[in-house]
Parts: structure tokens; C-alpha cells; sequence
């Protein structure tokens, strides 16, 4: 049985969130069937970006097309825009949305940061670290002064022209703070989120291992975290289909290429955190074979080699009793914030179903 790692009270004890998927269609349409989602009951929707459209574009106009839901990205990294500029960013999509916004902010790779915005990845905890404290002194109108490892505001004497000075924005934000996820995956950057981030997104989350992969890491950074940002937010899941008539075999088996992407494929022999996190999770056998097949080039066999019982664990797919279960073994992981991925022609009714699932158990939890 793993230990609770955290809790904060959403609807009823957990907030349901996805990531935007990749689509075809116009943005118009997928806008639209995100306000579906408002209604059916999504709390969260986060904006991918990587080296795709640009997140914050996306992020305004959805905010003109819903309500309620908490709008974020999901994420960008901490490299390619500059730390005071995201700073600026969360306050004006914060502004646009009406105090909806959240930053979900992560290091990405090499691959990225230098191939594709030609920009050294160098110190990544750090970076991360001095975004995060830059974004809130920002948001905040602090006169902004900043002397970091990895950035410095204004630039001391003998850096460029010698005329800058410190200044704070000009705009009164809609709120003085805006949530930062943290997309931390394992070790000191784990305890660091769990120090100054007001969330938590880690991949590849097993519940009932969560505590032995994340354990020490979240409460070392526990230990440290200032009152003033109040519970740490975990935000976990995956895949999601719920009924009787749910070929969950075939859901499961087409989550598998992206496990072994993933496991086997994000990184070399050594350096691949979600390899070291599924070993850690139980499943150091299995993760080995996956990495040494795909990194053979044997990418099919990789993915046969990734364990039902792994799958099965990560996503929650199956008649509404098995969800049930999924839920509450995630809830007690310490989730607060559901992230899932809605599998099948009808994510609203998807989400709907999950939402009286969830909500359900919190209900059940408050009585007891």
C-alpha cells in the first residue's frame, strides 16, 4: 500500500486535467470542444508546445472560449524565452483569462533547446529555479532585481551598455501570485519542485510505487517549503477509458509504443530518467529489455517487451468498478489533480463519467 504523498481539496478532493492533444482539425473546433469539456466537468487544460506552435497563442484564445477552466501550459521550457519575459507571459495570460492561468514550466532536453532554438542547455535545476523566483517577483510588480546562477537582472556594470536599471511592470495583474507547475522528473530537481513550485508533474507514475520512486525527494523538499505556498499540488495519471464494453486489451496495447518510447528511447544507456523511474517502480527487468531492444533498433519488440501490469497501472481503462479502484489507488498516491487522456469517440461523455467517478469517492471521503 504506498503512503500518501499530499492533498489538496478540489471539487471533491481531486481535480480532473488533460493535456490539448495534437489535431488536424482548426483551432476554432478544438476550441470548442474544450468548452465541451469545461462542461462535462474538466477542472484543468494544459497546452503543449515542445517545438510545435507556440503554447501562449493557444492559451488566449481558449480563455476567450471558456468559463471556469483553469487554462496552463504544459509546458514550456525554462530556456527559450527569457526568465523576466515569462514572468510577463503568466501575467498577461492570467489577464486575458480573467485569473485562470497557470505556468507549467520544465527544462525539456538538448535535443530542443539546442537543436532547435540554439541555445546552450546548461544547469537546468537552476535555470528552473531562477525562472520560477524571476516569474513571481514579475507578477508580483516587484521592482525586479535578480542575481542568480543563471540570470541576472539588470545586467551588472561592465555587461552591455551599463544603462539599465531596475524596473517593475507597468500593468496591475489580475492576481498578485499565478501557479507554477513544476514538470520535474526525478532526484534533486523532485525535491525541488516539491520546495517552490505550487505543483507537481511527474510522468510515468505508478501509484503504488510512488513513494519509493519519489518518497525521499518530496519530502526533503517538503521539509524546506515555505507556509506561504500552502500544499504542494501532484498532478498525475494517463490514459482513460471507462465501461463494460471497453476493449481494454487494445486501449492498453496501443499505449504501449509510447512506453517504450519513453523507457527505452529518451536518453542513452544510464541517463534516461524514465527508464531509472519504471526500475525504481518495480519493473527494472522489464525497463532493461525495453531500453536494450529499442536502442537496437528492435522498436516492435520494445514495446511487446512492456509488462500488462505496468499498463495496466499508469492508465486507468476499464468497466467504471476497475476506475473506481485506478482513482482511488491514484488519490492515495497523494494526486490532487488527475491528468488524463481521454481514449475513444466520445472524450466528453469520457470525462462526464470520470467526473461522477471522481467526485463519487471524495463525497465517500468526506463522510468517513
Amino acid at each position: 500500500m504506498s503512503r500518501r504523498l499530499d492533498t489538496v481539496p478540489g471539487h471533491n478532493g481531486m481535480r480532473l486535467a488533460m493535456m490539448l492533444p495534437a489535431s488536424p482539425a482548426p483551432f476554432a473546433e478544438v476550441a470548442a470542444r474544450v468548452a465541451d469539456l469545461e462542461r462535462a466537468g474538466l477542472d484543468t487544460v494544459l497546452v503543449p508546445e515542445a517545438y510545435s506552435f507556440d503554447a501562449v497563442s493557444q492559451v488566449g484564445y481558449l480563455a476567450a472560449r471558456t468559463e471556469r477552466l483553469e487554462i496552463g501550459t504544459g509546458i514550456v521550457n525554462v530556456y527559450s524565452r527569457s526568465a523576466t519575459l515569462l514572468g510577463q507571459t503568466a501575467a498577461g495570460c492570467d489577464y486575458v483569462s480573467g485569473g485562470r492561468f497557470l505556468l507549467g514550466v520544465g527544462v525539456s532536453g538538448p535535443q530542443v533547446i539546442e537543436g532547435f532554438h540554439g541555445i546552450p542547455y546548461e544547469r537546468p535545476r537552476s535555470r528552473t529555479l531562477d525562472c520560477i523566483e524571476v516569474v513571481r517577483k514579475v507578477v508580483a510588480r516587484e521592482v525586479l532585481v535578480h542575481e542568480g546562477p543563471t540570470v541576472e537582472v539588470p545586467l551588472r556594470d561592465g555587461r552591455g551598455t551599463g544603462l539599465g536599471k531596475p524596473l517593475k511592470l507597468i500593468n496591475r495583474p489580475v492576481r498578485p501570485t499565478v501557479p507554477i507547475w513544476w514538470a520535474a522528473m526525478l532526484g534533486k530537481a523532485v525535491e525541488s519542485a516539491a520546495e517552490v513550485a505550487d505543483g507537481w508533474m511527474p510522468l510515468m507514475f505508478v501509484p503504488e510505487a510512488a513513494d519509493d520512486v519519489w518518497g525521499a525527494a518530496l519530502a526533503a523538499g517538503r521539509a524546506r517549503r515555505s507556509r506561504m505556498l500552502g500544499p504542494l499540488e501532484v498532478v498525475a495519471g494517463g490514459r482513460v477509458a471507462v465501461g463494460d464494453d471497453v476493449p481494454v486489451d487494445d486501449v492498453l496495447d496501443d499505449a504501449r509504443a509510447s512506453a517504450a518510447l519513453y523507457v527505452g528511447g529518451m536518453g542513452a544507456r544510464g541517463k534516461n530518467f524514465y527508464n531509472e523511474i519504471v526500475s525504481r517502480a518495480g519493473f527494472a527487468d522489464a525497463a532493461r529489455t525495453i531500453q536494450d531492444h529499442y536502442l537496437d533498433g528492435r522498436k516492435d519488440q520494445a514495446a511487446a517487451a512492456v509488462p500488462r501490469e505496468l499498463l495496466d497501472r499508469l492508465h486507468l481503462v476499464g468497466p467504471a468498478g476497475h476506475i473506481r479502484e485506478r482513482v482511488a489507488a491514484f488519490r492515495a498516491a497523494g494526486v490532487t489533480t488527475l491528468m488524463v487522456e481521454p481514449v475513444g469517440e466520445d472524450p466528453v461523455r469520457t470525462i462526464e463519467r470520470l467526473r461522477e467517478i471522481v467526485d463519487e469517492i471524495g463525497r465517500e471521503s468526506k463522510e468517513t
